[in-house]
């Protein structure tokens, strides 16, 4: 099973794990997350990212996703890359999430594509008629 570690932003990662656990009905295993606060040195951050990264990893590799491209997270996340075995994704939200965790057992590269393909299609304009509701 691929591990999962989510870094991001203050809580977010937090409330990410929360809600996929809800869905998923219990808290799925290998899955983390490491918050970057306001004042954080990412520099500072990177032994304690390494050490949740082994802590992971089973044999099959470490997705880690994160919230902006480009931001403090996501530029820890870039000293932290190992192509083919520790993958990172930007742009993380709910349905990426559920979606990487219900197809990690497969390559770590496949679970990329299924993270881009889950949070993209998980981004829908909506109406009130094009949903299905009961007053």
């Amino acid at each position: 099973m691929i591990g999962i570690l989510i870094i991001a932003h203050g809580t977010l990662g937090e409330s990410l794990i929360h809600c996929a656990s809800h869905v998923m009905g219990s808290r799925p295993p290998l899955l983390r997350q490491l918050g970057v606060g306001t004042h954080d040195d990412p520099v500072m951050l990177l032994p304690q990212a390494q050490q949740m990264i082994k802590e992971l990893d089973e044999g099959l590799g470490v997705l880690i996703l994160s919230d902006v491209y480009g931001a403090t997270p996501c530029n820890l996340v870039t000293r932290l890359l190992q192509p083919g075995h520790v993958e990172g994704v930007a742009g993380v939200n709910l349905p990426m999430l559920v979606r990487v965790l219900t197809y990690r057992n497969g390559s770590i590269m496949n679970l990329v594509e299924k993270a881009i393909s889950g949070g993209r299609d998980g981004v829908v304009h909506f109406s009130k008629d094009s949903c299905k509701h009961h007053d």
